[in-house]
């Protein structure tokens, strides 16, 4: 399972990357403001892959806040990768949340491809938004060592909230953080 890639970027469309990394170049499905965010040539992105018969799909995100949204989008009934990413191409995680919670079916409505149904049925089960406050509160995820050293672990096989646990309030490299998390998880 792919679950991040850093390379470079040889070609770009609005929605869509390739990603040479090594010899091999990957196409990564981006949202709209994942890809307006993308200035230089080297990139590192999260990545939710989505294997099926007919396809290896992989869908990118710059911040764990916007793969959060992606993935609890896709537990919900009828709603499929190419809706989820409408919905992240039209709205930022945080501003989501917000029509999550105050329940705001005209804006979700202006998503392409979701109509007064499919929105409902989006704020219905979305109710409970803790897959975006989780996100924020454990741990900052800005820094790019922090970054590095998750995708290492998840690697490994470790679970993400573990991580975080092991990881909160840590700094250091790429390397002493991996160390730092290693013997904390190993306790467990």
């Amino acid at each position: 399972m792919i679950v991040g890639i850093e390379g470079e970027v040889v070609y770009k469309e609005p929605t869509i990357l390739h990603i040479k990394v090594g010899g091999l170049t990957y196409e990564v499905q981006v949202s709209l403001n994942c890809s307006a965010q993308i200035d230089k040539k080297q990139v590192s992105l999260y990545i939710k892959q989505i294997l099926r018969e007919d396809a290896n799909l992989l869908f990118g995100f710059l911040d764990r806040e916007e793969k959060a949204l992606f993935e609890a989008l896709l537990k919900i009934n009828g709603v499929g990768p190419k809706v989820a990413l409408a919905i992240c191409s039209t709205f930022k995680p945080e501003t989501f949340a917000k029509i999550v919670e105050s329940k705001d079916v005209a804006m979700l409505k202006r998503v392409p491809g979701i109509g007064p149904k499919a929105a409902n049925r989006i704020l219905v089960e979305l109710g409970d938004i803790s897959f975006l406050q989780n996100q924020s509160s454990n741990v900052a995820i800005d820094n790019e060592a922090y970054q590095k050293a998750i995708m290492a672990l998840e690697s490994l096989g470790f679970k993400k909230d573990a991580i975080m646990k092991a990881l909160k309030n840590e700094t250091g490299s790429v390397e002493e953080l991996i160390k730092i998390a290693l013997k904390k998880l190993q306790r467990l």
